[in-house]
C-alpha cells in the first residue's frame, strides 16, 4: 500500500529536519534561559526569585524567613 503525498504536503529528510530542529531549539533556550543578562547579570529564574523575595518582605533588616515560601 502506497500512500501518494497529496498537495500542500512536503517531503523532508527526518535526519537533516530533526538536527536542524534541535539546533534552532537548543540555542533559543541558551539565548532565553542560560545566559545571563546583559543589563543586570541575572537570569530569569534568579530574577524571579530575586523579584518575589522583594515581594515577599525579605530583606536583610527583617525577620527570618523560611525560603520555601518565596519559591
Amino acid at each position: 500500500m502506497t500512500i501518494e503525498p497529496t498537495s500542500g504536503i512536503k517531503t523532508l529528510n527526518l535526519e537533516s529536519e530533526m538536527r536542524s530542529s534541535y539546533l534552532d531549539y537548543a540555542m533559543s533556550v541558551i539565548v532565553s534561559r542560560a545566559l545571563p543578562d546583559v543589563r543586570d547579570g541575572l537570569k530569569p529564574v534568579q530574577r524571579r526569585i530575586v523579584w518575589g523575595m522583594f515581594e515577599g518582605g525579605a530583606r536583610p533588616g527583617s525577620a527570618y524567613r523560611k525560603s520555601a515560601g518565596i519559591v
